[in-house]
């Protein structure tokens, strides 16, 4: 989530909302609380839906 955040320049808690409302797919790996997975896709689709250039971000996808 971190690395998503901060190439968006948005704090986590925003990642998370976004995910919990169902804008950016996102998966659970783990037992218990485990770690959020975001795909590549379904984070360029997420981009993509928005407007956001891919290339104006700090990461590469």
């Amino acid at each position: 989530m971190k690395a998503i955040a901060g190439a968006l320049r948005v704090d986590s808690a925003t990642i998370y909302r976004e995910i919990k409302a169902g804008r950016l797919a996102a998966y659970r790996v783990g037992t218990g609380r485990g770690t959020i997975r975001v795909p590549r896709n379904a984070f360029s689709q997420y981009l993509d839906e928005r407007g956001i250039p891919a290339s104006e971000l700090a990461v590469t996808l």
